[in-house]
């Protein structure tokens, strides 16, 4: 089973909203709006403090609710982390220690490999969901390299594989999408995004395709990543595509 928290994602895709300004204000909105979980951003609220994270955290589960997925994005994938790549991993594994904690984590296949294995160990370690994650900007990688890194992932310990990537063409988003669907048929979680404009649609569509999860912003105006729908809307579509 695939779930995080109580949600079950073999049930259903998860719309994650995505918390990057004032957490619990921000939060509590995207529950108004429908999100399932909420995905904290360490990096984009300049959070660096364990304990000012764990409150924060624990604050948020505890009024809104629902389960909560923590990030603290490396520079060279979108992120804003400045500073030590095992300050910025450890803020993660000392989270998932928490009883009280993040129920899921997401670390990047980019990071070295003591670093992502220390993240993926302790959430095993603690009963957390591990996403393993890689993005790319500027292209879309051909079907037999997007199917080898969402193996690389598994392999590495994810209990999802997320990735994202820059269509050229809709070719490109015919070929992700193909590609999500072969891991659907072969009972593997994977979460698969295509950024910007021509694959704007994706972030509804590709959970028809095998997707368990797709990210949604909780303003219009304050996506994290090109092509980001807000909350309410992503929702009300993926409702009438059922």
């Amino acid at each position: 089973m695939t779930q995080i928290g109580p949600f079950d994602l073999e049930k259903k895709a998860a719309v994650v909203a995505v918390i990057l300004e004032k957490p619990l204000e921000t939060s509590k909105k995207a529950v108004e709006k429908g999100a399932d979980i909420l995905e904290i951003r360490l990096d984009l609220l300049g959070i660096r403090d364990p304990e000012r994270a764990a409150g924060i955290i624990r604050e948020i589960k505890s009024e809104t609710g629902i389960p909560v997925l923590v990030t603290n994005r490396s520079g060279e994938e979108g992120g804003k982390w400045e500073g030590k790549e095992e300050d910025r991993t450890g803020l993660l594994a000392a989270l998932l220690s928490l009883e009280d904690g993040p129920d899921a984590v997401d670390i990047e296949l980019s990071a070295s490999r003591e670093e992502r294995d220390k993240v993926i160990r302790a959430a095993k370690d603690h009963g957390k969901t591990a996403i393993v994650s890689s993005h790319d900007f500027s292209k879309t990688p051909s079907p037999q390299e997007m199917k080898a890194t969402l193996t690389e992932m598994f392999l590495a310990g994810a209990d999802i594989a997320k990735l994202a990537v820059m269509p050229r063409s809709m070719e490109d988003v015919l070929n992700l999408l193909r590609v999500t669907l072969d891991f659907k048929n072969a009972e593997k979680a994977v979460c698969t995004i295509a950024m910007g404009r021509s694959g704007k649609h994706t972030r509804v569509v590709a959970p028809l395709y095998g997707s368990v999860l797709t990210y949604a912003s909780v303003e219009s105006d304050a996506a994290a990543a090109p092509g980001q729908l807000p909350v309410d809307e992503v929702k009300k579509i993926m409702e009438m595509l059922k």
